[in-house]
């Protein structure tokens, strides 16, 4: 017995941690159907949602659906055309029907009980939902995330494709993809990458540190989420990592400062073209990922804040011990 618990509290999840006594009453409002609510004055609306929505009615207005401010002499009439639009009503119709809004303010609740829980002195930022005509998919400011539910409606949405996007990035445009994505661009913008980071594995640590915050706040979903990978793409990578990372080394590409060397093994792709095509596009981020978790484990006295401030990147690399097989 005394075997098994400690075999059991080596491979326990260090991450899986108890939130239930958190205190955490979360701003989360569907802006999408105050907007659309049916009124008498569009002006008398304007002004209402100007009210009760603040930083966020003029970020969805002038960056996210471009019609500018109320003061503006066409504001109006582009709002009245927007609102009337088939395709943005067809839209908000079809985030009705697909994404359960109850579940994702569940989903995002506890998400941020462990951003509280790690982060007890950092502002948990608001959450708003809205329809931008297939615009951003996640915008932030400060202390809000605003979440375009028209970008997550499913791979089987058909607007997509004939919109001419990509088969790799449709894959990830559905519900459960919202709140692992709106976690990391929070990360991000929370902590960006140093200024003088140039070199190829020094971005594949960074976007791995951002993959591990999202394990923090998020400990029980699956992998293949977090990084947007199918279960085949995330095999691959398990199965490959020791070559992946035998080849950036043999051809001196973790400490490249080509610009197109850290494009190719960090930004989204369908496939990574060093290797073949059953890979996943973005596997130095993989890679990075893996290094992170390495680290933090053979380093259980650093703290998750304290992973994310640090813009060393080499000594994270070097305090490791990353020796894949």
């Amino acid at each position: 017995m005394l075997v098994g618990l400690v075999v059991f509290s080596c491979q326990r999840n260090p991450l899986k941690i108890d939130v239930s006594e958190v205190e955490l009453d979360l701003i989360f409002k569907n802006y999408e159907d105050d907007l659309f609510a049916p009124a008498d004055n569009l002006e008398e609306k304007v002004l209402e949602l100007q009210q009760a929505y603040g930083t966020f009615f003029n970020l969805f207005n002038q960056h996210m659906i471009g019609i500018g401010e109320p003061g503006d002499e066409d504001f109006y009439p582009q709002l009245a055309s927007f609102l009337s639009d088939t395709m943005i009503v067809n839209l908000k119709r079809e985030a009705d029907q697909r994404i359960d809004r109850a579940g994702l303010k569940h989903d995002f609740t506890e998400a941020f009980k462990h951003y509280r829980f790690y982060f007890p002195r950092k502002v948990v930022p608001a959450v708003y939902t809205c329809i931008s005509g297939l615009n951003e998919s996640v915008v932030l400011a400060d202390s809000l995330i605003g979440i375009s539910l028209d970008k997550y409606l499913g791979a089987d949405f058909d607007y997509y494709p004939r919109l001419g996007l990509p088969a790799y990035k449709i894959r990830n445009m559905h519900p459960q993809k919202i709140v692992p994505e709106a976690l990391y661009f929070w990360a991000m913008t929370e902590y960006p990458i140093s200024t003088q980071a140039s070199k190829v594995i020094e971005s594949m640590i960074y976007e791995g540190s951002l993959l591990y915050f999202v394990d923090a706040m998020q400990p029980q979903v699956h992998d293949s989420l977090k990084i947007g990978y199918t279960n085949e793409q995330l095999e691959f990578c398990k199965a490959s990592e020791g070559a992946m990372w035998a080849y950036l080394a043999e051809h001196n590409l973790l400490f490249s400062t080509k610009r197109m060397d850290i494009k190719r093994y960090v930004d989204d792709g369908p496939y990574t073209s060093s290797f073949t095509p059953e890979s996943p596009g973005r596997v130095g981020v993989w890679l990075g990922w893996q290094i992170v978790r390495s680290y933090m484990k053979k380093n259980p006295e650093v703290t998750l804040k304290q992973l994310m401030e640090n813009q060393d990147y080499l000594q994270v690399l070097n305090e490791s011990g990353y020796q894949p097989d």
